[in-house]
């Protein structure tokens, strides 16, 4: 395969350091909240990540698209992030069923990304500084042009996303036909979510961001599940008061990473930005009520407050981060509710928290 000549392109923090690579995808300027991924595999999945919306990954995996791109590992209709930083660019792709390069993914995708950057080096600055807005330029060479650009880029505290990536009209998903009815709130779902909902025989259907409980409730749902997203929870005072409404109801209802912050919002319990974020798929978790650890998927800069969780005589903790002692899971108290700030739908992962699928049918089976 001939290789094509490139163009130059700069990557500018948010604090003034700046690093020059090369160009990848769509000739353009990015900009939003840079973040890594330590996963090894699941680039695609993570590009289509809602969760991701206005941030730019860096893929810490050395070589990035040997694998090309197939459609179905699509987690939305498209990618998600804003820009993408990569060390090496694999320009042949060996997967027999792959449908296009991971180039031809970006420009289709009208994607910028840039390669040719020591991610090793960028990845152990940005965890001592911490989590920053960021600009990739192949359009713009100057530094200072970057600068007054950047600087007019919102951060991430207080923004609220989950609106830009809702579904714009309710859909269904599963067997018809199912006894088992789903309400989704869609704050930025992932396929794979539904599909693990349909795979045991459950109907969802998915409802926008900003839909009202009785709007949810007048479709007659067995059990209400609140969606993983992008933002700040703590800008998003109509889901939790949907959510206080939903939880009242006392139907089964479980959440998922986003979800899981605005189901403790709604019981009072408040949330805070993370110095980094956990992003990859080896993050090791406990269930307290098992006693067994496991193996997680993660994807999210805010976090639930420990605190004002083991103070709490509403909230039970379930699970916690063995890295950093940070919340991973809760029950209310007295109701059928509980959430993961993990992803146990993985993609990419692993699949040692699938149980959690099965506890919620379950639950809404009893």
């Amino acid at each position: 395969m001939a290789i094509k000549s490139r163009k130059p392109a700069i990557l500018l923090l948010e604090d003034g350091s700046f690093f020059e690579g090369t160009s990848l995808g769509k000739i353009g300027t990015a900009t939003g909240e840079i973040c890594y991924n330590t996963g090894m595999t699941g680039y695609q999945e993570i590009y289509t990540d809602p969760s991701y919306y206005g941030q730019i990954i860096i893929n810490t995996s050395s070589h990035i698209g040997n694998y090309g791109t197939v459609d179905h590992e699509q987690e939305s209709a498209c990618p998600q992030i804003n820009g993408v930083i990569i060390n090496e660019y694999s320009e042949i792709y060996s997967r027999s069923d792959s449908d296009e390069s991971l180039e031809e993914y970006f420009i289709k995708n009208n994607t910028v990304a840039i390669y040719d950057i020591d991610t090793r080096k960028l990845v152990k600055y940005i965890r001592d500084k911490g989590a920053m807005n960021a600009i990739i330029s192949s359009q713009i060479l100057d530094v200072e042009k970057l600068k007054k650009l950047l600087s007019e880029v919102p951060p991430m505290k207080n923004l609220e996303l989950s609106s830009k990536v809702t579904t714009k009209k309710e859909y269904t998903h599963g067997d018809k036909n199912s006894k088992i009815k789903i309400a989704v709130l869609d704050l930025g779902c992932k396929k794979s979510i539904l599909e693990n909902f349909s795979s045991r025989g459950a109907l969802c259907k998915v409802f926008p961001a900003k839909t009202s409980f009785s709007e949810m409730e007048s479709w007659k749902p067995d059990g209400f599940f609140i969606s993983n997203g992008p933002g700040d929870p703590a800008s998003m005072d109509y889901a939790v008061n949907t959510v206080k409404d939903i939880i009242n109801n006392e139907k089964p209802v479980f959440g998922i990473c986003l979800g899981h912050q605005i189901l403790a919002r709604a019981c009072d319990i408040s949330t805070y930005k993370l110095h980094n974020g956990h992003r990859g798929i080896n993050h090791p978790v406990k269930n307290l009520n098992s006693g067994k650890s496991e193996v997680t998927s993660q994807n999210h800069g805010f976090a639930v407050s420990m605190d004002e969780i083991q103070k709490s005589k509403s909230i039970d903790l379930t699970h916690i981060n063995l890295n950093d002692d940070t919340v991973e899971g809760i029950k209310v108290k007295g109701k059928k509710a509980f959430s993961v700030q993990y992803h146990p739908e993985s993609s990419p992962g692993p699949h040692d928290s699938r149980y959690l699928f099965d506890d919620f049918i379950s639950m809404i089976k009893k």
